[in-house]
């Protein structure tokens, strides 16, 4: 299918940016331009934000119900057109198609979850101490208009989780999506909008990403900002934030110890670590980047590891068979040239990989790298590309300790037969999700979110509602 133009979603409506101003969105696999995004400025803004507050009015007044069934008709829309969907995003971000199509159905999912969810914002009456005349009550409201800025790397599924949670809660939500794939998310929001969500509930907006969020999070309309991206641009968000009292969710960087011990399954760890590391090019905030593997089985691990890389197919996430794509800019290519050229300068050993495939497209080879030092810069720098670092250990409280040392705690993968080791890696890990014998499952009912600089707040479960409620406390005096 052609690759579309993409335009601004503001009340209810698609359009050009005020200014006409547009913005190249390119093919990863081929470098070719495919397509223009608009390109939002400060009238576009104004607009949005005050749709926002009108969609708000309307959207917090009516039913758990009636917004359950508008989600839920969204949610069948998605899967309706996953695989066009699919071929949109593979175009525009470089992923498998496969990949692709699993983001768009696994939204829907997301969506009816919430849908659900929504029915179970729940206050509580409290007793009085002394007076039965007195009703204490704990109530629960949308806390307002909501920003939300989300990342290239999974353009629909950074969205859904925060619209999702919005969207049940009673809120609204403006959306700053990524310039660089700019027709998943709009795909998403027009799901919604067939669905029959009242205007001014969702828009979408594109532009310089620094102009949007000062303007965004400065404005008394927007109650809360939700962003997912770096960790140095998140504390930044944060501060803004900060500076004019708005709640704030953050899923920031991280950078995933992976620990097998000595009695782990070899080949489930391969399998499960390997299919986690490269998926989407490894570009995956959960993705395993630092493998620390038990000096009596590294070898094995390591080789087998290799192998695996070595018998991924590399190629346009289009073309039947592929099972990695490209990187999805230049940028992310130079910065595995840099990880690679530091690391084996400082001693480690190339296993696989380590080149860029062709000079068209951004193309890198599944690498896998032994022996790697811990001041390798692939050891304290998040890598998010397909490079696995991979170094021994003898005594499992080591290990911890190293995959404890730096800021990051998003996610964390054990791999082991032991119940007394798989307690001591759930306990001591300090990451936000931990897998144990097992590659990433998240979902929808799930707590997603990390801790220390991998941020706060939750973008799964129950407690990703709480971040869009103000909970308040009435007292009636019944005279």
């Amino acid at each position: 299918m052609t690759y579309p133009h993409t335009q601004l979603f503001i009340d209810g409506s698609w359009g050009p940016a005020a200014e006409g101003r547009t913005l190249p969105v390119f093919n990863p696999a081929t470098g070719q331009e495919i397509g223009r995004v608009a390109h939002a400025t400060k009238p576009d803004l104004d607009r949005a934000v005050a749709a926002a507050q009108k969609g708000f009015e309307t959207w917090r007044d009516m039913t758990a119900a009636d917004r359950s069934k508008i989600m839920r008709k969204a949610a069948g829309f998605m899967r309706e057109r996953a695989g066009e969907i699919g071929r949109l995003m593979t175009q525009e971000q470089g992923k498998p198609l496969a990949e692709a199509k699993g983001e768009a159905m696994a939204a829907a999912d997301i969506i009816e979850w919430f849908a659900e969810e929504g029915f179970r914002v729940y206050g509580r009456i409290v007793p009085s101490r002394g007076n039965l005349a007195l009703r204490q009550m704990v109530l629960k409201d949308p806390v307002g208009p909501v920003a939300a800025f989300t990342p290239w790397n999974f353009p629909i599924n950074q969205v859904v989780r925060k619209v999702g949670a919005a969207l049940a809660a009673g809120c609204s939500m403006l959306v700053k999506a990524p310039e660089e794939t700019p027709a998943g998310p709009a795909a998403l929001i027009q799901a919604f909008a067939d669905a029959g969500l009242p205007p001014g509930v969702l828009g979408l907006v594109y532009g310089t990403p620094a102009e949007i969020s000062s303007y965004l999070i400065a404005h008394p309309v927007i109650r809360k900002i939700t962003f997912t991206g770096s960790t140095p641009v998140g504390k930044q968000l944060a501060a803004m934030a900060g500076q004019h009292m708005k709640r704030v969710t953050m899923e920031l960087g991280g950078h995933a110890p992976v620990i097998v011990c000595e009695d782990a399954d070899i080949a489930l760890a391969v399998k499960a670590a390997g299919g986690a590391k490269f998926r989407n090019a490894g570009q995956v905030c959960i993705a395993p980047t630092r493998f620390l593997v038990h000096e009596s089985v590294k070898n094995d691990f390591a080789q087998a590891l290799a192998k695996y890389a070595q018998g991924l197919k590399v190629g346009d996430g289009l073309a039947e068979g592929t099972q990695m794509g490209p990187l999805a800019n230049p940028r992310r290519l130079t910065a595995m040239a840099e990880f690679h050229e530091d690391a084996v300068n400082k001693g480690a050993q190339v296993l696989a990989g380590g080149k860029r495939i062709g000079d068209a497209g951004n193309f890198w080879e599944p690498t896998v790298l032994a022996d790697v030092p811990l001041e390798a810069k692939i050891f304290n720098d998040e890598p998010f590309g397909p490079v696995a670092a991979i170094r021994s250990f003898t005594k499992l409280e080591d290990a911890i300790a190293e995959a404890n040392r730096l800021s990051f705690g998003l996610a964390g993968y054990g791999f082991t037969k032991s119940l007394k080791n798989a307690d001591l890696l759930a306990r001591r890990v300090e990451v936000g999700m931990m897998w144990i014998n097992m590659p990433a499952m998240p979902s929808a009912e799930m707590p997603f979110g990390g801790i220390k600089d991998s941020g706060y707040g939750s973008e799964g479960g129950p407690e990703a509602l709480e971040a869009y409620l103000n909970t308040r406390a009435v007292a009636l005096m019944n005279v």
